[in-house]
């Protein structure tokens, strides 16, 4: 509707100046009271032009059209209306303009566009949004304040009637009697029951068995608690039908009553549970009997007192006498109660510390981080939850109590189911999957890889058993609406996401153990004793899983990726362009790769094979795409890329030979070394763990090398690979043995010392004879 229409209703609802100062431009209209009417006349004119204003709603239509005085909506939709107007700078001096042009009479050409121009909106900071949530609660505190000052101050008062009050006070003391009664005494009955629970939670040996009975036995104990609960309400609701007397006072009030008794005694059940107090069988928690009597008798008293005067002796004084003697009661009650709670919390503030870490310390290493945390902020806590109680049940006894004791119960619970899926969750992680033999012997990694994935699935289950727990805290509380958000759209993507994450995981796992267990028995004996494979197939498969394990890996990352928002076109392109740079940048390791696959399809080495590459001989250890690792006899370990492989030496390929040189004196007989040599080699050939090594018949060479002071002979054996050392050492100790026995001498270094009279001598007779001195012996 038209700003103007609404603006006129308004100012036939304002008389004299009593709204002229809220509102500048109708206390310009409103001048005088002469001025009143003659300014409708205007107004209505460029009401007929004026646009709509869309801050102002359309109520006001009916007041403007048949001259009906505004209802206070309409009041507040114009000032709004109008507010908006006057707070944009164009937008009033628009409307100065069309008053002052209707004000002269002139005729307006085109509508007027009055509505409040754009503004640009920014974006709310941090503080903007901790200002607006402040001034929210702050409104809400107020209004809480005012509402529990009118009940204090403005109540409005009962009429006592005496002969009401006694026949409800001799009904209420009646039903609680009995139900009071019935509850305890079918607490005594099952007393040998939950005892003998207790105990058969404690037969078992095994420790896996005994948690789940002991567990059993707590949850055994809290469903016949429960029976017994549910038996007094029963019971109570029962009598309520015949107590009542027909009143609705009597009947609300005993309603009270056991909404009251089910409340608080549902809550000192799960306190009993918590600390068994009377059966020590069913404890959990490490303390002793005397701590576990003296927290809950001390809970129990305080949560007992201030739900039963909340819940039922608070609104009874309201409904009977008044409000205000009702308010004064809740706040004596509660004031007192806070006050002692307080004093127990700085009281055993460092005594509950304590244990807190002592109880850590016997924890699990997953738990002992939680408990640590608590035993630093627990008072602070318990302050914070006490403080809030006493100032929530000043505004609503009844209603926040109940809020109060739900949430509190629902966080018990919570925290217990958490803590006991937790507690089997760390138990099922420390435990290990066996195989048969022979699925070990036929699948080597089998069994290892799959205890590291169900621990690592067990572990990723207990973290969302924590983040599970605190949202359901959080909504227990009120903080954190968890419906809405599961049901949301971004819940709903959260968990479809992880869903989807879920199952990749597990086709992955599934697919890589599949075929590096179908590889890894390729590489194994099995059951039935068949031949390991050649080394170079070893070698090769080896290879061959070390790149599906990438691959596998990298597909599984983009697909996850892919799968939580990212957008991975880019990083495929972008690790295009960056393994094209570092092509460039790494020919030699490139050379090294293209190398490395060349020697492996041509069986050049393998992994074990004894080669020398350069001035290293060693055993192959370790192959890679890239390298080769290479251990010496000396224990150092070499890598060597395959790029600076240009020659090597296998000593595995196919056969071994060695060629034995023995030297002798020069003055032995020939024939009588070479048959010691014979003998040597035959008694050689008949070792039993020696023959089999030896390919063919040794070859003598007779003597093949003559000096000045001994002379060679020479036998040449063909051997199995790798065999030739062996056979070797053997042949050069039974050579030594035969020699000796023959008495045949190694060859010696003779020095022949010559005086220098003999020198002399010998020169004179050289020259008296013409000839040369001949030469000394060296």
């Amino acid at each position: 509707m038209p700003v103007f229409t609404r603006v006129s209703a308004l100012s036939c609802r304002i008389t004299y100046w009593r709204k002229a100062g809220a509102l500048l431009l109708l206390g310009c209209l409103l001048v005088m009271p002469s001025l009143h009417a003659a300014s409708l006349p205007y107004l209505s004119k460029l009401t007929a032009a004026a646009p709509a204003t869309p801050a102002a709603p359309a109520a006001a239509a009916p007041s403007a059209t048949n001259g009906n005085p505004p209802s206070p909506a309409d009041e507040k939709a114009a000032y709004a209306a109008l507010a908006d107007i006057l707070n944009n700078d164009a937008a009033r001096t628009e409307l100065i303009k069309q008053l002052r042009a209707a004000a002269q009479g002139q005729p307006s050409q085109a509508a007027p566009l009055l509505a409040p121009a754009d503004e640009e909106k920014d974006t709310p900071t941090l503080l903007d949004s901790v200002t607006d949530i402040t001034r929210f609660y702050s409104h809400a505190m107020a209004a809480k304040l005012n509402t529990l000052s009118k009940n204090i101050t403005s109540a409005p008062q009962h009429t006592f009637n005496r002969a009401v009050f006694m026949l409800a006070l001799s009904r209420f003391a009646l039903l609680s009697v009995a139900t009071f009664a019935f509850y305890f005494f079918c607490r005594w009955l099952v007393t040998p029951l939950l005892h003998r629970l207790g105990r058969w939670g404690h037969t078992a040996n095994d420790k896996y068995k005994s948690g789940v009975k002991r567990i059993s036995a707590v949850f055994g104990a809290f469903a016949v608690e429960m029976i017994i609960l549910l038996a007094a309400v029963m019971l109570g609701q029962f009598l309520t039908e015949y107590l009542n007397a027909d009143s609705r006072t009597i009947a609300r009030q005993l309603s009270l009553f056991l909404n009251a008794f089910a409340v608080m005694e549902l809550f000192k059940t799960l306190l009993r549970m918590i600390f068994c107090p009377r059966y020590p069988e069913l404890r959990r928690l490490p303390m002793s009997d005397k701590s576990a009597r003296y927290w809950n008798h001390r809970l129990s008293l305080v949560s007992g007192f201030i739900g039963y005067s909340a819940m039922v002796i608070v609104p009874i004084i309201a409904n009977q006498i008044n409000t205000q003697t009702a308010a004064l009661v809740n706040f004596i009650i509660m004031l007192a109660t806070t006050a002692y709670v307080l004093w127990l919390i700085v009281r055993n503030k460092r005594n509950i510390q304590k244990e807190l870490e002592q109880f850590a310390n016997r924890s699990l290493a997953f738990f002992s981080v939680f408990i640590r945390a608590f035993s630093l902020i627990w008072h602070w806590l318990a302050v914070a939850y006490f403080v809030m109680l006493f100032l929530l049940t000043q505004f609503d006894p009844g209603n926040s109590l109940k809020f109060m004791v739900t949430a509190t119960v629902k966080s018990l619970m919570i925290i217990s189911v958490g803590a006991l899926i937790s507690g089997l969750l760390t138990r099922w992680i420390s435990r290990h999957i066996t195989l048969s033999p022979d699925a070990r012997r036929n699948y080597p990694q089998l069994q290892q890889r799959l205890n590291v994935y169900v621990s690592s699935a067990l572990k990723i289950c207990r973290v969302l058993v924590v983040f599970a727990v605190m949202l359901l805290l959080l909504d227990a509380w009120h903080l954190f609406n968890l419906r809405n958000w599961l049901t949301g759209d971004f819940g709903a993507r959260i968990v479809d996401a992880l869903l989807r994450i879920f199952i990749i995981l597990i086709f992955s796992a599934l697919g890589w153990t599949l075929l590096a267990s179908i590889i890894e028995n390729r590489l194994a004996t099995d059951a039935h004793g068949r031949p390991q494979p050649s080394a170079r197939t070893r070698t090769l498969l080896t290879l061959f899983r070390n790149a599906l394990s990438v691959i596998i890996s990298t597909i599984t990352i983009m697909i996850i990726l892919s799968e939580i928002g990212v957008n991975i076109a880019p990083l495929l392109a972008g690790a295009g362009a960056l393994g094209l740079a570092i092509s460039f940048g790494a020919q030699t390791l490139v050379k090294d790769v293209i190398t490395g696959v060349f020697i492996q399809f041509e069986n050049g080495m393998n992994t074990g094979d004894l080669v020398t590459i350069g001035d290293i001989t060693g055993v192959v250890e370790r192959m890679t795409i890239r390298s080769v690792g290479v251990r010496q006899d000396t224990g150092a370990y070499f890598i060597i890329p395959f790029s600076s492989i240009t020659t090597f030496a296998n000593f595995v390929r196919g056969i071994g030979s060695f060629v034995a040189n023995y030297d002798v004196n020069r003055d032995e007989d020939i024939d009588r070394v070479n048959q010691a040599l014979r003998d040597a080699v035959t008694e050689l050939m008949s070792k039993e763990d020696i023959r089999p090594m030896v390919i063919g018949e040794p070859n003598f060479g007779g003597v093949v090398g003559l000096t000045n002071q001994s002379f060679t002979v020479r036998v040449s054996f063909t051997t199995q690979a790798l065999k030739q050392w062996t056979v070797r050492f053997t042949l050069d100790g039974l050579v030594k043995n035969h020699f000796e026995a023959a008495g045949i001498r190694p060859p010696y270094q003779a020095v022949q010392i010559i005086s220098a009279a003999a020198t002399r001598n010998n020169v004179d007779e050289a020259a008296n004879d013409g000839l040369p001195p001949p030469a000394p012996n060296a």
